[in-house]
Parts: C-alpha cells; structure tokens; sequence
C-alpha cells in the first residue's frame, strides 16, 4: 500500500499490529490518536481512561457485541509523553494469526482507523517528537542486517547526524547574519568579519561538510551489504568453500566435474558486514547446452559482484581468462590439505590459501576480504556516517552552493548574490533533517517503513 502523508489529519486515530506476523508468545496492536483512550475502552475490560499514564493493566479484550477475544494487557501511554506524541495504548495479546486479526478489527469497528505504512512514525517527525534523520534511523535499525549497520543506524537514532547537520547550519546562519548586514546597511561600515576571515570559515565548513558527504560509500556498503562472488574451473572446490564460508551444506559437493550449473545464492556474515555470497557453474569450454548457460551466468555474476573470489586448485592449477579488476578480486588456493607443487604465480595482489574440506585458512580469507572492502581500516564505530542516497545527494547540493560562495568572495562578487547562495546551502540541510521538506519526498521516505511502525 502506497502512503501519501497528504491525508493525513492531525490526531487522527489509527491502529496497526506493531508486531511481525505469524504465531509467537505474544502480539502488541497499538492504537494512537485523539481518541485513542475511547477505542482502547470500548474494547477492553478496565477503565482505560481512568489509568494513569504509563501503566500496564490486566483485562480482557472485548469485541464491540460482548465477546471476549482473549486475556492480555493493556499499556497506556497518554500524551505527549509516548512515541507518537498523542495518546497511545498498546494491547498485548496472545501471538495467533487469528487472535490477532480479531484484536485489530475491534478496534477499527471501536472507531480506529487501519495505519499506513510509517505513519506511527509519520506522527511522531510532525509532533516534533523526532526529526526526519532520527524517522529514517526508525527504518535503518528495523532492516540492518549486520553488525556495523545497526551501529550506523543506532548512530543516527540518537541523533549524531542530526547535531552535525544542525552544527553546520548554526554557522551558515551567522555567516549569512554577517553578509545580510553588509546588504542591508552597506553606507554604515559595519564589518563583524573580513572577507578573508569569512573565507577562511566557509573553507574550513566546507571541509567538514565534504568529509561527512564522502562517508557515503561506507555507509551504502553498510546498508545494503556486498555481494560476493566464487567463480573457478570446475571441481576447484567453490562449492566446498561456499559451505564453509556458510558453515552449512548449502551447494551440493561431489568429486564431479560441472556438479554446479546455475547461480547458487546465501547470506553470510563476513567481518560485520551482510553479504549475498554466489556460487557459480566451473568455467570451461564445453559444448553442453545447459552447462554453457551455466557458465555464461557465472561469467556474468563475476562482472557484476562487489567482490569475486577466484578459487584454483592447488593440486591440479587451470588459468583462467577472467578479466576482472584487480583491486575488487581475490585469489584463492583450495585443497593445501593434498599434495602439491610449487604455487603458479597469479595476476593478482590479493591471494591466500585454504583447505575449505578441512576449514584451515577460512578466518584468514575473511580476515583478507575485510582488508579489500575496506581498503584498509573499516570505519570507527564512533564515526557518523551517511547511508542515504537522499542525504547524500541533498549534502552535495549544499557543498556546491558553499563552493559558489568561496568563489564569489574570491571575485570581489556583490554580497546579496553570496547570501543566496548561502540560503540555497542552508535549505538544502534543511531538508536533511526535515525543515522545508516537500509533501511527496515525505512520502516516499515513509511509505517505505511497515505498517504498524
């Protein structure tokens, strides 16, 4: 279901199971508005409105013709102490599929009206409750799927990027203050800093501003994961290695040559990163229909991964005519458990060795694939970094206008023109965290998140 923001009445009461579907211990449906303490009433056996605020009570819940639906508890959080900012009550049920679904429809027959996706969240960014940095971090901790990602996520929640947007924006305004003057009363001499100084200011905002942009790579990564990619000649044990970077028999292994025919595909955690870890058909000449379609899907996948694995048999060694770009591969000698030669020299910086039968060499690999995602150091826990290409781009918009800026003063340019630009710069930060924000990217950012969130 799309969510359009635009029909949306200000305590307008709305309900939603905040919980995921399926069977569980328990269910939370959660009912926010005006009038959610009269919907929470009609439907539950104490005195919702008489319970101070903050407080769990036991009752049951009741449909609107007497019955009783199931026992459970009712949490009243009235406002603007709750998430959303209005009145708020959580009923907490038992986790059945059909339970569930009974709970939610008497509260929309009690007067509640079914949530959109986000619009919990959409409530609590226009009451105030959040800014629109800490509503997308809402979204970012639900879906992060590693490590490093929820820390990014948790970053923005407490509202790290927030201070930091907010801080480039306090002294944009007193620079703009200072050139505004210079506009206003040009005869009175007034000069609270020199163009020198105000250059040597916006250089160096501008330089925090594109330090905090350029995090942007980082964060993507963090975001949406790596895709990683093992392509070889066949029977080089790729299969073998999949199943233990997985550390589950995923890939069928067999001492078969062309065992693998199409794309395999399984997340793993690597190094405190999500990756989507693809295993592909061996690489030979072969007039066989299928396989040569196997292998033209290998050849593909390689091209089109984040990372590639190029795994040789250290027994038995087949070069390999890839063309794959050197700073986004890694070489890997399989089978050092059997007997062999000397290693054949290969066209690539990062190579390593590993019996993926035995499990020797493994946390070396991931050790190394670490080192080529990162190109070195990954980012410290402490740094805020960007994950949104929205934030990004609308960061990029202010740097540039700051640019026009530094250039206009080097030109001797009237001041009225550099203030503009500085107003361009400030309404793009804005929009960061959610000043001057237009109605369909609202949209667009909230209809994104679940329902019931």
């Amino acid at each position: 279901m799309e969510f359009n923001h635009r029909s949306y009445e200000k305590g307008q009461t709305i309900a939603a199971v905040a919980t995921p579907p399926g069977v569980g211990g328990i269910a939370v449906v959660r009912i926010t508005g005006d009038e959610a303490l009269d919907v929470a009433d009609r439907i539950f056996s104490g005195p919702i409105k008489k319970y101070e605020s903050h407080t769990v009570h036991f009752g049951k819940i009741i449909d609107l013709d007497g019955s009783i639906i199931d026992e459970g508890l009712a949490v009243v959080m009235k406002n603007p102490r709750s998430y959303t900012g209005e009145d708020t009550v959580e009923i907490h049920c038992h986790g059945g599929i059909l339970i569930t679904r009974k709970v939610l429809d008497a509260t929309l027959k009690a007067g509640a009206r079914a949530a959109l996706p986000g619009e919990f969240t959409f409530k609590a960014f226009q009451n105030g409750k959040i800014d629109l940095t800490k509503a997308e971090a809402v979204q970012e901790v639900i879906a992060s799927k590693s490590e490093m990602a929820w820390q990014a996520a948790e970053h923005h929640l407490e509202g790290k990027l927030y201070e930091k947007i907010s801080g480039f924006q306090k002294r944009l305004t007193e620079i703009a203050a200072i050139l505004e003057a210079w506009v206003d009363f040009p005869e009175e001499g007034l000069e609270f800093a020199t163009k020198e100084e105000l250059f040597s200011d916006l250089s160096a905002l501008q330089k925090s501003m594109s330090a905090l942009h350029c995090t942007f790579y980082d964060g993507a990564v963090l975001r949406t994961g790596f895709s990683l990619c093992l392509i070889g000649a066949p029977n080089v044990g790729k299969s073998s290695l999949m199943n233990a970077l997985t550390g589950k028999e995923r890939a069928i292994v067999t001492n078969i040559p062309g065992t693998t025919r199409d794309i395999l595909e399984e997340e793993v955690q690597i190094a405190g990163l999500n990756f989507r870890l693809i295993d592909t058909a061996g690489i030979r000449d072969t007039d066989e229909v299928i396989e040569k379609e196997g292998v033209r899907r290998s050849e593909k996948a390689a091209k089109e991964a984040d990372l590639v694995l190029v795994v040789y048999d250290v027994t038995n060694p087949k070069h390999l005519e890839l063309n794959l770009p050197e700073k986004k591969t890694i070489a890997i000698w399989n089978k050092i458990d059997l007997e062999h030669g000397e290693k054949e020299t290969l066209p690539y910086s990062h190579i390593t060795t590993v019996s993926a039968k035995e499990g020797r060499g493994i946390e070396t690999l991931k050790e190394e694939i670490h080192k080529v995602i990162w190109d070195g150091e990954p980012p410290s826990k402490e740094e805020v970094i960007i994950t949104s290409e929205r934030h990004h781009q609308a960061l990029g918009n202010a740097i540039d206008a700051l640019q026009t800026v530094l250039d206009g003063l080097q030109t001797e340019l009237s001041p009225e023109f550099l203030v503009s630009d500085l107003r361009l710069a400030l309404k793009e930060l804005g929009m960061i965290i959610g000043m001057n924000i237009t109605e369909e990217v609202l949209s667009a950012i909230f209809s994104k998140f679940c329902v019931g969130k």
